[in-house]
């Protein structure tokens, strides 16, 4: 199998567990001249669909009116690997860990207000899941103030390299390295990469298969 291969996500589920725990996407559109614009936005994944919002005016907005086929990506660092891991003095050897989805497809402005609602509501229970807000309401006067879009994908695909594209013996040897290196990333790392710290060091515990 050809490397790319093993870097795919196929799980549909992964994906969606891990657009719900991101917090930033950053949407591409075109502008008058052609160029791409990228912008970090809040977001969230609901039905299949991507929601935002935004001030009603600005040139993403006008961006999408005019070429309503958009970019949406999302990534996460999960761990750098330093040369030295592999090598004394390459520094090509350099490496790191990651998670990443790529959208394509349609942007739609949200006219409905009942869908208008579930969009904000839904960014209410990702972002502040501790509560302590009223839901916002179908005739709730922000409804009017913002403007909420959504992107129908056309393509979904995610990549992630974990340590999967790896021999096993080589992937508890990568793990070693990065628990000794300890980062502030460390320890979810390797979790994510299958691997639980013991008291007699690290044991895998899942085979990080997508």
């Amino acid at each position: 199998m050809k490397l790319v291969g093993k870097l795919e996500i196929k799980s549909y589920e992964k994906i969606k567990e891990f657009l719900e725990q991101e917090h930033v996407g950053r949407i591409a559109s075109l502008d008058e001249q052609g160029y791409p614009q990228i912008i970090p936005m809040n977001f969230v994944f609901v039905n299949d669909v991507v929601y935002m919002h935004s001030f009603p005016r600005g040139e993403k907005l006008e961006n999408i009116k005019r070429n309503p086929k958009v970019g949406f990506e999302v990534d996460r660092e999960l761990e750098f690997l330093p040369s030295y891991f592999s090598h004394p003095t390459n520094a090509s050897q350099a490496d790191t860990l990651y998670i990443s989805v790529v959208i394509k497809g349609t942007s739609v402005f949200v006219e409905d207000d009942s869908e208008k609602a579930l969009g904000l509501n839904s960014m209410m229970q990702k972002y502040q899941p501790e509560g302590h807000y009223d839901p916002i309401q179908n005739n709730d006067l922000v409804l009017d103030e913002v403007s909420i879009f959504k992107i129908i994908p056309e393509s979904i695909k995610g990549k992630y390299k974990i340590g999967q594209h790896i021999h096993s013996d080589s992937r508890k040897i990568l793990a070693q390295k990065i628990l000794e290196k300890n980062s502030q990333t460390s320890k979810n790392t390797l979790k994510i990469m299958g691997f639980e710290i013991t008291d007699e060091g690290l044991k895998m515990i899942d085979e990080p298969a997508w």
